[in-house]
């Protein structure tokens, strides 16, 4: 019965460490080349006119009210273009001769993804220009918790059209393929399920549920239960299988037959 892109690579090996349960600060902000939306807050600096530094947020609107040239629409601009925006108000406004703007991103809130099931803390994170990939998310919700599948949801929406993708993370370092790293975008999910397990009870030593690993066989399966006890039989394995149709099918099985989800495994007594 046998059943068978971007991240430098030293920063997509911290992310990586976050399935180990590193947490990582999620409040730094790097320069990102990402538009600017509503909600985000920046920073403004004309150079050689202080009185001119300006915080402010993007409005609904996509808009800031800055000083002298009033209501400026920045929304759909990188942080470069939106300086360039600026000095261009202020210049055509005679306000500044040769303005020399400089604009910083403070605070993400127009791109966010979400963030859900067996992570240490599930929630919202910015997509900053940074933070774009989704072991970079990972990492900010503090890495894949212990009871968490290491093949992690994502669910896109591109152009209209939604897309549920399935990842393996660790195969992602396993096979030094970097670009399996998936690019996120505002609005998409990413859902970390249950680590699918197996159950073991009758003539074992330490009946319970276990960790389903890709590949367990009931050999393994058996020692993860301790092993038979002195009055188990290996003639008298069997296992539980639950069928797509709901069914509960029974089926004698070897030591070198594979373990699926959810499967329980029972060891009869020998006859003596």
């Amino acid at each position: 019965m046998k059943h068978t892109q971007r991240p430098h690579r030293a920063r997509a090996r911290a992310a990586f460490g976050a399935l180990a349960m590193i947490a990582f600060a999620p409040g730094c902000i790097g320069a990102p080349a990402a538009d600017l939306g509503p909600g985000d807050a920046i920073s403004v600096t004309v150079f050689r006119n202080p009185d001119l530094a300006t915080e402010a947020r993007i409005s609904p609107e996509g808009t800031i009210v800055f000083p002298l040239i009033g209501s400026i629409r920045l929304a759909g601009l990188t942080v470069s273009d939106a300086g360039e925006a600026i000095a261009a108000a202020l210049r055509e406004g005679s306000f500044v001769r040769d303005p020399q703007v400089s604009v910083s991103l403070v605070e993400v809130r127009s791109r966010r993804v979400s963030v859900l099931g067996q992570v240490a803390q599930p929630g919202q994170y910015a997509l900053d220009g940074v933070t774009v990939t989704l072991t970079d998310v990972l990492a900010l919700a503090g890495g894949i918790s212990e009871s968490g599948d290491t093949k992690v949801v994502v669910i896109t929406d591109r152009n209209g059209e939604s897309e549920r993708i399935e990842v393996d993370v660790p195969a992602i370092y396993r096979s030094g393929d970097l670009s399996r790293d998936i690019e996120l975008a505002s609005g998409d999910t990413v859902f970390v399920p249950t680590a699918p397990v197996f159950y073991v009870y009758g003539a074992v030593q330490r009946a319970g549920a276990y960790r389903l690993e890709p590949g367990t066989l009931v050999q393994n399966a058996l020692s993860l239960g301790g092993g038979l006890t002195p009055r188990g039989s290996e003639r008298g394995i069997t296992i539980h299988r639950r069928m797509p149709d709901g069914s509960v099918q029974v089926m004698d099985v070897s030591i070198d037959d594979e373990v699926g989800p959810n499967d329980v495994i029972h060891v009869r007594e020998g006859l003596f």
